[in-house]
């Protein structure tokens, strides 16, 4: 599957090709609600990077949940387990929003979800860690975890109204 991002752009946008109609998208790295294609309005994947000074504007605002992957460059795992965040981004676009931190550029965030393996995926509600794996996994399990952790949070969420 060739990844949705196809040209890096800057830290605060990615072009990104719509998976619905294949047109190319400029996908800002904050902004509210859920990015969707200019052409034909289908829901775009959003993947965006965070550092230490944007981390709270970039995932922590409301809207779809937020997949953090904390990872470095010298990991091979983190390398591995890349492209199938990149391919969870996708099917779930609209339900998530991918957003890459490298550690070793943002200890302060590395000190703040206490790393001490890479890579460490978060999953975040409304700036609420939700769920937590670390480690490498292939996408079909990834986006499952993604799923039940959004499902559970959800349910709980109905038994407390």
């Amino acid at each position: 599957m060739e990844s949705p991002v196809t040209e890096a752009g800057t830290k605060e946008s990615r072009v990104t090709v719509c998976p619905h109609c294949g047109r190319r998208n400029r996908v800002p790295a904050e902004a509210d609600g859920t990015p969707r294609c200019g052409n034909c309005h289908y829901a775009l994947p959003w993947i965006a990077d965070a550092a230490d000074d944007d981390f709270a504007r970039i995932a922590e605002r409301p809207g779809p949940s937020v997949l953090v992957d904390l990872w470095a460059v010298w990991c091979g795992p983190c390398r591995t387990v890349s492209p199938a965040l990149e391919q969870v981004a996708q099917e779930l676009a609209g339900e998530i929003k991918l957003v890459k931190v490298d550690i070793d550029r943002s200890p302060g965030l590395a000190a703040r979800f206490e790393v001490q393996a890479v890579p460490t995926l978060l999953l975040m509600d409304g700036g609420e860690i939700i769920a937590r794996q670390a480690g490498a996994a292939p996408a079909p399990a990834l986006r499952s975890w993604v799923r039940q952790a959004i499902a559970d949070r959800k349910s709980v969420r109905r038994e407390k109204e």
